[in-house]
């Protein structure tokens, strides 16, 4: 047996509008495009998209480092996507993590390196 490809599956209400969020915020290509199933690669990493979804708020495990978190935030919003709170940004602790969520109620973290 070999392994040909790993996924990582999202469930998306509105597929069109996920994948285009995908494609937007990370500049994803789609491979492969259909109403229930869809696929775009991300910095090499396949993401399924399954439509048929509720578009319910579902934490993914899913996670991007970014080498700008703050213009990642800034590119979150104009995409459609959102914070799900405010990140905190200290002296002792610079920014580094976002908690985020996509058009869909999928939600992801945006990372990026601590100096």
């Amino acid at each position: 047996m070999n392994v040909e490809k790993v996924k990582y599956v999202l469930w998306a209400a509105d597929w069109q509008r996920c994948l285009k969020f995908y494609r937007e915020m990370f500049g994803g290509v789609v491979s492969f495009e259909m109403e229930v199933w869809s696929e775009i690669v991300i910095a090499g990493a396949t993401i399924g998209i399954h439509g048929g979804g509720e578009g319910k708020r579902t934490w993914t495990g899913l996670s991007f480092q970014v080498d700008d978190l703050r213009e990642a935030i800034t590119r979150l919003t104009e995409c459609g996507g959102g914070l799900t709170a405010e990140p905190n940004d200290t002296e002792d602790d610079p920014l580094h993590l976002a908690m985020c969520v996509d058009t869909e109620g999928n939600e992801f973290m945006l990372t990026m390196k601590r100096s």
